[in-house]
């Protein structure tokens, strides 16, 4: 079974920077996607950022576009999540999951393999 482990998470104030990693347990061939979600305090879980192991494509949730960067390293199994420009509603904890194929969903029912979770917190 796949493990995914997020780490990178930290307070940060207003205007900052973190990167996030996911890395997962094994190499996997074939065809899938990892995504980034968030969930903040008392609010649902919420489409972040998603990326395919193979072609590269992307998908960016509209309030992180401009600001979030995701990427790859195959030769690590770890995908990187770049956050810039962070704001106090950027906070929340941030999960990575897993899913096979390559369509880039944003429905976190969609994802069959989950991390534990990385907190950031951005201060104003």
């Amino acid at each position: 079974q796949v493990q995914l482990v997020e780490s990178g998470g930290g307070l940060v104030q207003a205007g900052g920077s973190l990167r996030l990693s996911c890395a997962a347990s094994e190499r996997t061939f074939g065809s899938y996607v990892i995504a980034w979600f968030r969930q903040g305090q008392g609010k649902e879980r919420e489409f972040v950022a998603a990326i395919t192991w193979s072609g590269g494509s992307t998908n960016y949730a509209d309030s992180v576009k401009g600001r979030f960067t995701i990427s790859r390293d195959n030769a690590k199994n770890t995908v990187y999540l770049q956050m810039n420009s962070l704001k106090p509603e950027d906070t929340a904890l941030y999960y990575c999951a897993r899913r096979s194929g390559i369509a880039t969903i944003t429905m976190a029912r969609g994802y069959s393999y989950w991390g534990q979770g990385t907190q950031v917190t951005v201060s104003s």
